[in-house]
């Protein structure tokens, strides 16, 4: 198992190695023939003008990596790797100014620097560029209100009319140049929008309502400073009628964005404000009135009405999206609640436009657009105009309080206050070179914003070098190419090193005989192609790896290895053959000749136990060994040398388990369960086996060996400690012992007591006997007397 792991192990790293290889070796791959071609591949190429190629290696190994060209032997000076630029044309600062300082033209008011730039691109090469945002306060407004007239907007008209002087006075808080204009609209002059009766074309209303004839688009009152004039043109309108609910605004919308003069719009915010109470027709709802031509998104005013409404159809909303962002225009929508969620949708796919609630009849539309301006106007979206062939284009935000966006999100930055100044940094890189050798160019502007940033852009296509080519040079055969950048670039229908063969010849019989090495039967040794009698070796994906030689037969990865490296890392190779660094040698150079690696610690080779042989000490006296023969594990002295390392890893005790792990990793711990798993003595290698004793009075048994420099203990797992007193028996025994020997000494006691007891009573007998006796006598006595 262990031996399948380690072979899926090897094999993944070869293909993650191979992989990485090959995601670097663009350069190679190119196949480059020229200096152009080379650069033009990435940023990390360079192409070698010096004299250094192999035999049989092809002008495009001209192109490498530029680290990989070093090595080679190419001189860093005679590489050709030139860098991108970029060059400031205007930069005008952004404008510092208060609300009431002396009154700038728009033209004169700067809100992003700079505003142009000349950039020189070098394939995948990036070219970074900052710009800088700041609103500038007291900047002008331009308002146009479009109001829907169909007649559900009757009670909001009567509210719009005052609109023009109470606006103007709003919006004085916010800038002191401001302009409002107004235009109306109702549906499309034709069958099924409107009723096409003579009568219901004069008066679309019922008979009892006065009502104008309807019309698509009206534009009431070009943009002006005069409130009071709003007031009175408004104040002239009447309602009009329509037959189905859908409106026809996205007409008015067009005409709005794409009539500049006749609405009157200055390069200063460009504010929409569309109002509705209904929902919209689109691209493609015109048929229904016959009318099949797509929208031309251009002027068609007539005496200030859209004129064209009954030949084009509506305009569609990537239509609408794309004339609003040419124009900088932004579009707020006043809707009443029911058709919110209409138009939330509709605000989603118009970049800088917002969505407000109108009520039923209009009263709250000043507060409702200022609020919409200031939401506008506190995001700023950066958007680009189309990038040529081959360019592509990063964004990276730089917002208030520090906050740093990427991605789509870099674009853009919110919650920005007049004054604020924010920046981004956005990355320019070009692939390859455009198809039309010309300079192009991209513009990058703030949506809603007039000002903008142009950035003319201009391609490294060529080498410096190219510049001192040799047209029909004699170093190209003949002068049959251009010798430049150290090589020849063969005329048309030439091909070769030196351009010395046709197209035509590449592929004869007799000039492959000079690819065959001694006339044998594989061409180029298998590992090029027979170009023009010459060999041109094939590339290998790695580009440290390469074929040489006259018929192909070198290569400089096929020599012997060492510890998994070519050459053991200590030489190159060529031809198949290590050519080793100074102090090696050895078919792989891996045996050094430096003997200081043999020393030991008392400055003699291999500690006088040994020889050193290519670095490395081979010891002679077999009970020493280790790098310098410094080990000796069956010494006296080894068991106690290492018995507080053993007793703290493996059991956690003794005098250097505070200093465990700092003082005793310097060998490798197994356990086993008991002594007979321990190894034994017939190993390869010197053992040694220890038995200690802790404080405990506990023994422990390891063994301490040496194997191939890793030093291994093992230990049995368990403690073996002497055997403590049983406590029961004891216990059991003292008490059994005390109550024997007071039973015994209790009978010892009844024993001399029986006999003190008969003592007595026999003394006490013969005293009887005594007394009875004298009795005896003294009645003789008396009887004798009587």
């Amino acid at each position: 198992m262990d031996l399948k792991l380690l072979f899926i192990s090897a094999l993944l790293g070869i293909v993650c190695c191979s992989s990485a290889q090959q995601e670097g070796n663009e350069c190679i791959k190119a196949n480059a023939l020229s200096c152009g071609e080379c650069i033009q591949v990435g940023a990390k190429c360079g192409w070698c003008t010096d004299t250094f190629l192999k035999q049989g290696e092809p002008t495009s190994a001209r192109c490498d990596e530029l680290e990989s060209l070093r090595k080679r032997g190419c001189d860093a000076a005679r590489i050709e790797n030139p860098h991108g630029s970029q060059k400031i044309l205007k930069n005008k600062a952004v404008t510092n100014r208060k609300k009431g300082a002396e009154k700038l033209r728009p033209e004169d008011i700067t809100q992003i620097q700079p505003q142009k730039l000349s950039l020189n691109l070098r394939s995948g090469e990036p070219q970074n560029i900052k710009l800088k945002f700041k609103r500038a306060e007291d900047y002008p407004i331009d308002l146009y209100y479009l109001m829907d007239l169909s007649y559900s907007m009757k009670d909001d008209l009567e509210n719009v009319k005052n609109l023009g002087t109470s606006l103007m006075k709003e919006m004085s808080k916010i800038t002191s140049d401001f302009r409002i204009g107004f235009g109306s609209f109702v549906e499309k002059t034709v069958m099924p929008y409107i009723s096409t009766t003579p009568a219901k074309l004069l008066n679309p209303c019922t008979v009892d309502q006065n009502c104008t004839s309807p019309f698509s688009y009206k534009n009431v009152l070009k943009l002006t400073s005069n409130g009071q004039q709003f007031n009175i043109l408004v104040g002239n309108q009447q309602i009009s009628g329509n037959l189905d609910s859908p409106e026809g605004g996205f007409d008015a919308i067009m005409q709005v964005a794409v009539c500049g003069e006749h609405i009157g719009w200055r390069n200063v915010t460009r504010l929409l404000v569309f109002s509705t109470d209904a929902g919209f027709h689109f691209a493609g709802d015109g048929k229904l009135g016959g009318i099949v031509l797509p929208n031309d998104g251009k002027c068609h005013l007539e005496n200030n009405m859209y004129s064209m409404s009954h030949y084009y159809d509506y305009p569609s909303i990537a239509h609408l999206v794309q004339k609003l962002s040419e124009n900088n225009i932004q579009t707020i929508f006043a809707v009443t609640e029911e058709f919110q969620p209409v138009y939330k949708e509709l605000k989603n796919l118009i970049p800088k436009s917002a969505v407000g609630t109108l009520s039923a009849n209009s009263s709250n539309v000043i507060n409702l657009i200022v609020d919409a301006y200031n939401s506008l106007s506190s995001e700023v979206i950066l958007e680009n105009s189309k990038l040529p062939e081959g360019v592509t284009i990063t964004y990276q935000s730089h917002c208030k309080n520090g906050v740093v966006n990427e991605g789509e999100s870099g674009r853009k930055c919110s919650n920005i206050s007049i004054g604020d100044e924010v920046s981004f940094n956005i990355n320019i890189t070009a692939q390859g070179c455009p198809k039309q050798d010309k300079p192009e160019s991209i513009k990058i502007k703030p949506l809603g914003f007039t000002e903008e940033v142009e950035i003319l852009l201009s391609f490294i296509c060529e080498c410096e070098c190219h510049k001192h080519g040799i047209e029909n040079s004699d170093m190209c055969h003949n002068g049959n190419g251009t010798f430049e950048c150290g090589a020849c670039r063969c005329n048309k229908g030439r091909v070769g090193r030196q351009c010395e063969c046709r197209k035509d010849e590449v592929s004869t019989e007799d000039l492959d005989k000079n690819c065959r090495k001694d006339n044998g039967t594989d061409i180029c040794s298998n590992n090029g192609e027979c170009v023009c009698g010459t060999c041109e070796c094939k590339k290998r994906d790695n580009p440290e790896e390469r074929y040489s030689g006259k018929f192909c037969e070198c290569d400089n990865f096929n020599c012997d290895r060492s510890n998994n490296k070519l050459c053991g890392g200590h030489g190159r190779c060529e031809c198949r053959v290590c050519i080793c660094d100074a102090n090696y040698t050895g078919s792989a150079c891996d045996c050094s000749l430096d003997a200081s690696t043999c020393l030991a610690s008392n400055k003699q080779i291999c500690n006088g136990r040994g020889i050193c042989e290519c670095g490395t000490c081979r010891c002679t006296d077999p009970k020493f060994q280790g790098p310098t023969c410094e080990i000796c594990p069956t010494c006296p002295g080894v068991c106690t040398e290492h018995k507080s390392c053993v007793q703290c890893r493996a059991f956690g005790t003794g005098e250097k388990k505070d200093t465990c792990e700092r003082d005793c990793s310097y060998f490798n711990l197994i356990k086993v369960k008991d002594r007979d798993k321990l190894p034994q003595p017939v190993q390869a290698f010197p053992l040694m086996h220890c038995k200690e004793r802790d404080a405990n009075d506990c023994w422990f048994y390891y063994t301490y060996a040496v194997n191939n420099t890793e030093k291994e203990v093992h230990v049995v797992e368990t403690l073996e400690c002497p055997a403590g007193p049983d406590i029961i028996p004891i216990v059991a025994g003292v008490v059994t012992g005390i109550v024997l020997i007071g039973l015994a000494l209790l009978l010892i006691w009844k024993l001399l007591m029986i006999i003190h007891d008969r003592r007595e009573f026999a003394k006490f007998e013969k005293e009887k006997m005594n007394a009875k006796w004298d009795t005896g006598i003294l009645r003789q006595v008396q009887f004798r007397i009587c």
